[in-house]
């Protein structure tokens, strides 16, 4: 079944996310909530959905993808979705092996999986794996806002809506406490450092300041994240569970992780890791290293959808994270809307909904 067209388009959205005057957009100080939509056709007529990462690289991400892998595939068959994506590593592999090349093949992948669902009539999770959830949690994964006053409203405000579980991207101690002062001791926090610190001491001193604060993990607590014997001493060390893997290019990096003993939670993005493909090697590796799968997946569009079946599809429940912001334009509209803490499975083939585009 031959690759016939591949087109990308950027969703640019205004979005809302609970900040006081203060706001800055985050911790990536973003302006706009930027989608990268890949639509990849078939000799068929059918279309598969997918997303590369993220954010403001989203324009380098395209221009990857455009000029350099898109020509590639036309012509190649869509079902060999190993052998292909394969090829592209290899044959751009001077370009890098983590950064837009890999985020568009990312991408790819994901749009051959949701053509592999649609010509089977199943949706993507019963490709996957046999648990068929037809729903999976959410956890509510706050932006960065830097005042004690936002993060409590904006915590409150997420467990009012039915979250059970919160993130923070916070690494100032008092805008960490207020997120606990403002939620129920028995819902569980989950801390993104993004790396803040530089230094072991630093981020042993960190760790063992929220013991004690019902903190499921900490996340990415040092630079660089893929340090995995630095990391596993702070693991030691800590006193609470570390997680991280969001930057990491493909499962072997995992797999270096998970021998230092450096994670309690692995994180791999579906459009960082290679796709479908490479978040389900990680669920393998992660289940024979005894590290739970919770992936990263702060997305909007066919990036979230294919995090949700991966999931959907595990033994293991996990949560999905959901960037607590509100989207002028979501690229699914309120099909994807957390409902009661909770996000629905979609039942139709492949992916089961179709972006705007």
């Amino acid at each position: 079944m031959k690759i016939t067209g591949i087109e990308s388009r950027i969703q640019r959205s205004s979005f809302t996310y609970g900040a006081g005057r203060a706001g800055v957009g985050g911790n990536l100080h973003l302006k706009d909530m930027d989608t990268l939509i890949l639509r990849v056709e078939t000799e068929d007529g059918r279309v598969g959905w997918g997303e590369g990462f993220g954010f403001n690289l989203v324009e380098t991400t395209k221009d990857a993808l455009d000029r350099l892998l898109a020509p590639a595939c036309l012509g190649q068959d869509a079902t060999d979705i190993a052998g292909l994506t394969r090829m592209l590593a290899r044959r751009f592999h001077n370009f890098g092996r983590n950064g837009p090349v890999t985020f568009a093949i990312s991408g790819l992948d994901i749009a051959l999986w949701d053509l592999a669902a649609q010509r089977a009539g199943q949706p993507l999770h019963a490709l996957l794996g046999s648990a068929g959830r037809a729903r999976v949690p959410a956890y509510a994964s706050l932006l960065r806002y830097g005042v004690p006053e936002d993060v409590a409203r904006n915590t409150a405000a997420a467990v009012a809506e039915g979250y059970r579980q919160i993130k923070l991207h916070e690494v100032e101690l008092a805008c960490i406490r207020a997120a606990r002062d403002a939620a129920p001791a028995e819902i569980p926090l989950m801390l993104d450092i993004n790396c803040a610190w530089t230094t072991e001491a630093e981020a042993i001193a960190f760790c063992q300041a929220v013991r004690g604060m019902n903190v499921r993990w900490v996340e990415e607590p040092i630079w660089p994240p893929e340090d995995a014997p630095v990391i596993a001493r702070v693991r030691a060390a800590a006193g609470v569970a570390i997680a991280g893997g969001e930057n990491a290019g493909s499962p072997t990096d995992f797999a270096a992780l998970f021998a230092a003993g450096a994670l309690d939670v692995a994180q791999p993005s579906v459009t960082k890791i290679g796709g479908v493909t490479g978040l389900m090697e990680v669920a393998r590796l992660a289940r024979a290293a005894g590290v739970a799968l919770v992936p990263h997946s702060p997305y909007f569009g066919p990036g979230l959808l294919a995090t949700l079946h991966v999931l959907a599809a595990q033994e293991q429940e996990a949560p999905i994270e959901v960037y607590y912001a509100d989207l002028a334009t979501p690229p699914y509209g309120q099909a994807l809307a957390v409902c009661e803490g909770f996000l629905t499975v979609p039942e139709g083939p492949g992916l089961g909904l179709t972006p705007a585009f």
